[in-house]
Order: C-alpha cells, then sequence, then structure tokens
C-alpha cells in the first residue's frame, strides 16, 4: 500500500509539473492581453479627449466667469457646506425610517394583492387601487397635498410636523412601487414550489411563508436596492415643507447673497451618497446572476 500511495503521488506531482502549454495556447492568451492593453489605451485616450473638449467648451463660453462665481464659488462652499452636512443628518434619518415603512408596507400591498380565493376580492381591490392610485401621483403633488391638506382638517391628534408629514408622503409614493416590485418577484415563483409545499402538509400561509417569499425576496433585491437609491435622493424634497434638511439649508444660504455654489455643494453630498449605492447595487445584481447561472439560486 505504501509503494502505491508513493507511485500515485509520483504520477499526480509529474502530472502537476511536466504540463506545459501549447504554443497556440500562448499565442493566445498574448493576444488577449495585447488586445487589453489596447483597448484599455483606446478608452483612456478617448476619455481623455472627450474630457479637454468639454472643459474648453465651458470655458472659453462667454459666460463662464460669471457661472464660475456664481455656481462655482469657493468661498460659499466653504460656508455652506457645514451647514448642508448638519441638514444632511435628516436626510440620512429620513431615508432609514421611510425605507423600513416602505418595505414593510409594500410587502404587505404585494401579498394582498396575490391572496387567491374570491372572499380576499375586496382586500385585492384596495390594494391594486392603492398602488395605481400612487404610482401615477406625481411625488411632489402627494407631498403638497399630504404637507398642507393634512394640518388644514386641524384633526385632533394628527401631527402638523413638516418632517412626519413629508416622510408619511414618501412612504405613501414609494410603497406602491415597491409594491409591485415585490409583487412581480412573488408571480415569479413557479406554481410547482407552492404545490410542492402544500403537498408536504403546508398550509397556504406557511406556503408563503417559508417557501414562496424567501425565494421573492431573494429575486428582487436589486431592484428594491434601485428604489432605496431613489427614496435617498427624494428625501431632498421634504424641504418644500419647510424641514431644514440639506436642500433647505442650501437654499437658505443661497437666498442672503444670490449665489447658488450651496446648492452645488448639496447636490455633491447627495451624489456621494448615490454612488456607493449604486455600486452596491450593480456588486449584488452580478454577484446574483453568477449564483444563478451556477444553479445557486431557486
Amino acid at each position: 500500500m505504501p509503494k502505491l500511495r508513493t507511485a500515485r503521488n509520483g504520477a499526480d506531482d509529474g502530472a502537476d509539473d511536466g504540463y506545459v502549454p501549447s504554443q497556440r495556447r500562448i499565442e493566445r492568451e498574448r493576444f488577449r492581453r495585447a488586445r487589453t492593453r489596447r483597448a484599455t489605451a483606446v478608452a483612456a485616450l478617448s476619455t481623455l479627449v472627450t474630457a479637454a473638449v468639454l472643459y474648453l467648451v465651458i470655458t472659453r463660453s462667454p459666460g463662464w466667469p460669471r457661472t464660475r462665481e456664481t455656481f462655482f464659488s469657493a468661498e460659499y462652499a466653504a460656508k455652506a457646506l457645514p451647514k448642508v452636512l448638519e441638514g444632511l443628518l435628516l436626510n440620512l434619518r429620513l431615508l432609514v425610517v421611510c425605507g423600513a415603512a416602505v418595505l414593510v408596507l409594500g410587502l404587505l400591498l404585494a401579498v394582498a394583492r396575490t391572496l387567491r380565493g374570491p372572499v380576499f376580492f375586496p382586500l385585492r381591490a384596495l390594494a391594486a387601487a392603492y398602488t395605481d392610485f400612487f404610482r401615477g401621483l406625481p411625488l411632489i403633488i402627494c407631498l403638497l397635498m399630504v404637507v398642507f391638506g393634512v394640518p388644514a382638517l386641524r384633526l385632533q391628534g394628527v401631527t402638523t410636523d413638516p418632517v412626519l408629514l413629508g416622510g408619511s408622503a414618501l412612504v405613501l409614493t414609494y410603497s406602491a412601487y415597491v409594491a409591485e416590485v415585490f409583487r412581480a418577484g412573488i408571480e415569479s415563483v413557479h406554481p410547482s414550489q407552492r404545490a410542492a409545499a402544500r403537498s408536504l402538509g403546508l398550509s397556504s400561509g406557511q406556503a408563503l411563508r417559508y417557501v414562496v417569499l424567501p425565494q421573492a425576496v431573494r429575486r428582487v433585491v436589486p431592484p428594491l436596492l434601485n428604489d432605496l437609491v431613489s427614496l435617498q435622493k427624494d428625501t431632498g424634497l421634504v424641504s418644500i415643507a419647510g424641514a431644514v434638511d440639506a436642500v433647505y439649508a442650501a437654499q437658505i444660504i443661497a437666498g442672503k447673497d444670490f449665489n447658488f455654489t450651496p446648492y452645488v455643494v448639496a447636490g455633491l453630498v447627495f451624489v456621494a451618497l448615490t454612488i456607493p449605492m449604486t455600486r452596491c447595487t450593480d456588486w449584488v445584481t452580478a454577484r446574483m446572476d453568477r449564483r444563478r447561472a451556477q444553479g445557486g439560486l431557486v
């Protein structure tokens, strides 16, 4: 037995150490590396040329000196940045709270729309009417109606806080979009999954909870992340209600001297938050596509 093991190990070592790629494969790998280098060089050159052309077009325009002073003033940028970052905390709190509420309400609406049986028809109709109405209603109009309409009713115990009212409007609108995302995920699960769960003795509710929903949620993670990215940007719309967020803080500073650099600063801050979330969405999407291609996702 030791001799057989030694012989086998020697054969394996010889197979590992004795491999020599063919000349054709070496040439193919060399061609691929050369093509990659050439593509990288062309992309870098075209990017530099495009950036140079844009720079010359913008800086040589007749109104560039005035535009630079009004929109790209370093003095006003340094003055606005602390106030904008202070207001950004409100946007982040709205993103966390409203995002959680949107996911919960959207999932409930999606489940309501996928319930079976004639007894659930009123619930399905209400959920469908909700999603159709708020998906068709522009967000800015929803914000104006909630922020100014609810306090006008003078209802006892109903808040008039613009932050809460603005957040409620965001939840009302985005839950309709998220509900359709969840519903698409639920309907994408093959009916055989539900039938197999029922054949094992699970009730309809248990099959939905333990079999259908886990698969549906995994499939719709990328579009859900995209909706959260959009929600992060639209939290700035609560400024129309008077809430001092990053946008309204920039508006206050810009209104004093009629210099619009604070708006540019606020926009760049939102972009700095959005880009990591977008890259995370792309990474999750690519990872799920690879797992699905390998048979890792049902």
